[in-house]
């Protein structure tokens, strides 16, 4: 039957894909074309080597790891030991070549955070560096709005996405992928096992672990 059925959706053109979360709320349409559109932009000089082009995100992975359901055999029992929660946070900022700058803590990312990152990246790119991010409170802060133009001197430059837009932002692959499918079961067995792992996936992030975006393209 299944296959009958995904035949007759593909003639009618439609495609199996992944059914992505979008924000309830919506952007004001002419301001989000204004931003899609300036997108396009930095997307086409960062494709022609005239800028770099970074977008970041942040998340965290927890030791307690979600794992609902798993093959049992009879008089086998399976279970997770379980023992107090210990949160690992990430910042990453990604391009579309799977080149990947990060930072893990177990302190909150807050303004400072984003702040002291981003104060140290400015001083290490070699050619004018534009990194897009969403509008959340730590990256719009007034202390992070007050040293925007000090980065800018360096050729360092904050682009925001639109509200309700994270499908625009191709850093939340990084962590889908860590969490669904380059962490191991038995890298959550304790703190610092998930510490290492995290901070191992990361590292290879580029090299043995790549991300395959496509071209710029809203559907």
């Amino acid at each position: 039957m299944s296959k009958y059925v995904s035949g007759f959706f593909k003639n009618l053109g439609g495609r199996y894909k992944r059914i992505r979360l979008r924000c309830k709320g919506k952007p004001l349409p002419e301001y989000y074309e204004s931003k899609v559109e300036r997108l396009k932009e930095l997307e086409n000089l960062s494709e022609n080597g005239k800028i770099d082009l970074f977008y970041g995100d942040e998340s965290h992975v927890c030791s307690e790891g979600y794992v609902p359901y798993g093959w049992q055999f009879p008089d086998e029992q399976v279970c997770i030991l379980s023992e107090k929660a210990h949160r690992i946070n990430c910042f990453g900022m990604i391009n579309r070549q799977s080149k990947c700058f990060w930072s893990t803590t177990e302190q909150s990312i807050n303004a400072q955070f984003i702040l002291e990152y981003f104060e140290n990246f400015s001083f290490e790119i070699h050619k004018e560096t534009f990194v897009i991010l969403d509008n959340a409170s730590v990256h719009r802060a007034k202390i992070i709005r007050e040293r925007m133009p000090y980065w800018q001197k360096r050729g360092l430059f904050i682009f925001f996405l639109p509200p309700y837009s994270p499908h625009l932002n191709i850093a939340e692959t990084i962590w889908r992928k860590l969490k669904k499918e380059w962490l191991d079961p038995e890298d959550y067995f304790d703190k610092d096992s998930l510490f290492y792992a995290t901070n191992r996936c990361l590292a290879n992030l580029g090299t043995n672990l790549v991300v395959r975006y496509s071209k710029f393209n809203i559907n």
